[in-house]
């Protein structure tokens, strides 16, 4: 076999996969940080829905919620890339904070969901979701899918020790033909 035709069987979906496993492998860190990144994306993109449902509802702290939802989304990337430095054990101190920044997250999350429901729900002029205001449906399921998203990468970082084991697990090496029977070298310079 030519090593033109190797270098073209090699790649393929299947070396394709088998380099993202290597790489899960040495960073599992990664599957909850996609999470937080979900989290994080789709939270800011629909960031004009919820910001027209904090004007519309007026309720109390809706704005400080959104604004530390949004701040504390940032932020918690940051800690994240702190708390999982490459190669290196992962630090303790950023971890507790990482963890107190999701909390604190679902918290502000669902003080915004319960003035929302509180507005639409009220027995005194409650607030009516008609076709001029469905954004107030885009950022409940918005701030219901952060929740989600937050819990979810709240579970992932708990589950790293067990499923970064499992990972380790899957044999990601490469087969070389003829590799086993290889004689030894003489190399007494006779």
């Amino acid at each position: 076999m030519s090593v033109k035709k190797m270098r073209t069987n090699r790649r393929g979906p299947k070396e394709f996969l088998r380099k993202s496993m290597v790489s899960l492998k040495r960073s599992p860190q990664t599957i909850p940080l996609l999470s937080l990144v979900a989290g994080f994306l789709i939270y800011s993109l629909n960031l004009s829905s919820i910001a027209d449902t904090t004007a519309r509802i007026n309720g109390a702290n809706m704005g400080q919620c959104e604004f530390i939802a949004m701040l504390f989304s940032i932020l918690a990337f940051v800690v994240f890339l702190r708390t999982f430095p490459r190669r290196k054990k992962a630090d303790k101190v950023m971890l507790c904070l990482l963890f107190a920044m999701l909390g604190s997250l679902i918290f502000v999350d669902s003080i915004y969901m319960k003035r929302i429901v509180n507005a639409t729900t009220r027995e005194n002029n409650p607030i009516v979701i008609n076709n001029s205001s469905m954004y107030i449906n885009t950022a409940q399921t918005v701030v219901s899918l952060h929740i989600i998203l937050i819990c979810v990468t709240l579970g992932l970082l708990i589950l790293l020790p067990v499923y970064s084991k499992l990972l380790r697990k899957i044999r990601t090496s490469v087969d070389v033909e003829d590799n086993g029977s290889m004689k030894a070298l003489d190399i007494t310079g006779d």
